[in-house]
């Protein structure tokens, strides 16, 4: 049989095509988040990052909006192996490994400098690589900002208007025990039940930071938000060992850079998002609230007693930290 000339050159180049297309890896990246969110914006740097530092050799398949699942769920398809990646709350991957328990420790960081030269320095790596024994390993933080109380009906203006108020919480039992220690109810709900819980009463308020309270529209049913920042609780990009285990030192490195890349273009994107979203809640009407930090502190301090009897072995890093 025999080929024209045209017909050669297509043969050739389906099968370079073939050959390159058999060469990409596609590292698949899910995470709850909504597409309009900063964090899901530091991905998109990831993605783009991590193309260009492999020259197309890797790429990452985005699945946002939970498409793939809760958090929870999706840190188990880590585990096994069928989701290369993800975003999740550092308050939830307390729930695999206790160490990130101590990011979540209320008022345990000044201020957000303080909280990034933690996470960026000695202690911040150590704690992302305790992940790698759960095969959850960690890649870099996001900033998440700080969280603070919203409610529908009674402001909070002192730790003493908690009482009595149902208040939604992650199911993270540092979170739960805050809470109650300021004289709350904590109210474990999923976050996407909390709209509705929150119209017909179920709970009287949540926590939250700026970007989520008004992307998730709470500010429409949210008369009172009080700028307590209780908690700096960092989101984490995690990749999973089972795939991590299967890249070479090189492609390792291009990940790795990938994502330290992104968690410095993301802080850009937060802070904008912040701005704009304390903005669009002031218009709405939502009374912004600047409380005495300081006695909601005081308050709490039980939690993170009660946290170093629990786990001595960490009572050295928190002190490390308070100190740094």
């Amino acid at each position: 049989m025999k080929y024209n000339l045209i017909t050669i050159f297509c043969l050739i180049f389906a099968l370079a095509s073939c050959k390159k297309e058999s060469s990409t890896k596609v590292l698949n990246l899910a995470h709850n988040l909504p597409q309009t969110h900063p964090v899901h914006l530091g991905i998109l740097e990831f993605q783009k990052a991590l193309e260009n530092n492999s020259k197309g050799a890797l790429k990452v398949k985005i699945f946002p909006d939970g498409q793939l699942g809760s958090e929870r769920e999706v840190l188990e398809l880590l585990q096994i192996g069928s989701v290369a990646a993800t975003k999740v709350s550092a308050a939830t991957l307390s729930n695999f490994v206790p160490e990130y328990n101590i990011l979540g420790i209320p008022y345990l960081f000044r201020e957000k400098q303080h909280l990034f030269d933690v996470l960026e320095g000695a202690i911040g790596k150590s704690i992302l690589e305790k992940g790698s024994k759960f095969w959850l390993r960690g890649l870099c933080y996001y900033d998440a900002g700080s969280r603070s109380f919203y409610t529908s009906e009674k402001a909070i203006r002192t730790p003493d208007d908690l009482k009595g108020l149902k208040i939604r919480v992650m199911n993270n039992q540092m979170a739960i025990n805050m809470v109650n220690s300021m004289g709350g109810s904590a109210t474990p709900l999923s976050y996407s039940e909390l709209y509705t819980a929150m119209q017909q009463g179920v709970v009287d308020g949540a926590e939250n930071n700026p970007p989520s309270f008004v992307s998730s529209n709470h500010y429409e049913i949210s008369k009172y938000y009080t700028l307590d920042q209780h908690s700096f609780v960092p989101d984490v990009l995690l990749i999973g060992t089972k795939y991590w285990d299967k890249l070479s030192e090189e492609e390792k490195i291009w990940v790795q850079d990938a994502a330290d890349a992104s968690a410095q273009a993301q802080k850009k994107f937060w802070n904008e998002s912040v701005d704009e979203s304390m903005r669009i809640a002031k218009e709405a009407g939502v009374e912004i609230i600047i409380p005495d930090k300081a006695l909601f502190s005081e308050k709490s301090k039980s939690v993170v007693q009660d946290f170093v009897i629990k786990y001595p072995e960490m009572a050295p890093i928190v002190n490390q930290i308070k100190n740094q």
